[in-house]
């Protein structure tokens, strides 16, 4: 199962991830990152419940993160993911806290 959603802010965009981040599912949230951004608003992107992430997901987080997404995660695997893509000031999500 893979699912993606998209929730417009006044001052971001989230894109939340839940399911596995491989294969065809990355071109959908590359896409998705491309569209978000292309309205000027900070996009962060939620790593909700990610099971699985391959070489061409970790690849295209970093593409991301390098044009200014922000990463957040949610759970051991994706939190750690995201810190070792990203170790210059994304910091995994809370698990606990709210993105609203």
């Amino acid at each position: 199962m893979f699912r993606v959603s998209k929730a417009e802010e006044l001052s971001r965009t989230i894109v939340t991830i839940d399911g596995e981040l491989s294969g065809d599912t990355i071109a959908v949230v590359e896409t998705c990152c491309d569209q978000a951004m292309s309205a000027g608003k900070a996009v962060h992107l939620f790593l909700r419940d990610v099971s699985t992430v391959d070489q061409a997901g970790r690849a295209m987080l970093c593409r991301l993160a390098a044009r200014g997404v922000r990463l957040l995660a949610r759970g051991i695997y994706t939190s750690y993911l995201v810190k070792a893509l990203n170790p210059s000031g994304t910091e995994p999500l809370n698990p606990g806290a709210s993105l609203r």
